[in-house]
């Protein structure tokens, strides 16, 4: 009787032995799972809604730019100016960039070829105030000025978005958008951006079309990086007088490697 009980103790305790090793081996399998794979966390996507683990692969994600009210609505009329594109009729659709690019020209200081200007002052040009009243431009003088952008270290551009005054629809001209690691801009320039379609500016002619300023801005787009530290603006007047207006530039990057 005592041999047939410590037997069936015995078998008891095997089978218990056996239970807790297979609960043992299933709790391992689970916690080797890769993190965030069966993880429905909000703090798991990236911009735009964009998995976060894809994102870090490189993946390009939109990047939202925040615009000022518009001034005017519908079609401007009585503009006449070549090579001056349609508008778009709908919203601009935002540019894509890697994870991490922004607005890296926000309160960065800025210099003009009029170091005077007529209105305003040239610290507005990166202050974030995009919206088209008085107080948020600077007007510099006739003809072809330009303002620089000292970013203050290398960056990777992706993107510059910039507002003439757009509280009228006006058409500037010669508007050139150049990137250096130069200061004076002679060696190493990039043009991202050039409508001077009869070199006035002295800068080379450009096919890149006329536009009508609007509260979205221009966007000058570059699928690829673009490095540089400084960025420069050139602008010949508009088809409302012969100066020069700057609300605000953005320039959309991250720090070179």
């Amino acid at each position: 009787m005592c041999r047939r009980t410590s037997r069936t103790r015995l078998a008891v305790y095997l089978i218990l032995l056996m239970a807790v090793a297979l609960f043992m081996s299933g709790c391992k399998d689970s916690s080797e799972q890769s993190p965030g794979q069966n993880d429905n966390d909000a703090n798991n996507t990236g911009p735009g809604g964009q998995d976060a683990t894809n994102v870090s692969d490189g993946q390009m994600v939109p990047v939202v730019i925040e615009l000022p009210k518009p001034m005017f609505v519908g079609t401007p009329q009585n503009i006449s100016v070549p090579n001056l594109e349609k508008p778009l009729g709908k919203p601009r659709p935002p540019f894509l960039a890697p994870a991490g690019v922004e607005n890296v020209a926000l309160g960065k200081m800025v210099t003009s070829s009029d170091s005077q200007p007529t209105v305003g002052k040239l610290d507005f040009v990166t202050d974030a105030d995009k919206e088209a009243t008085d107080g948020s431009y600077v007007e510099l003088g006739l003809f072809v000025q330009h303002v620089t952008i000292d970013l203050g270290g290398e960056y990777e551009i992706y993107a510059v978005v910039f507002w003439h005054y757009h509280k009228q629809a006006r058409v500037y001209s010669d508007v050139i958008v150049q990137v250096a690691g130069d200061p004076d801009f002679v060696t190493g320039v990039k043009t991202l951006f050039n409508n001077d379609i009869d070199n006035s500016a002295g800068l080379g002619i450009g096919q890149d079309m006329h536009y009508v300023e609007t509260a979205e801005g221009k966007l000058v787009y570059s699928a690829e990086a673009v490095r540089g530290r400084y960025v420069r603006l050139y602008s010949g007047g508009s088809t409302a007088d012969p100066f020069n207006h700057y609300i605000e530039v953005e320039v959309y990057g991250k720090p070179a490697k």
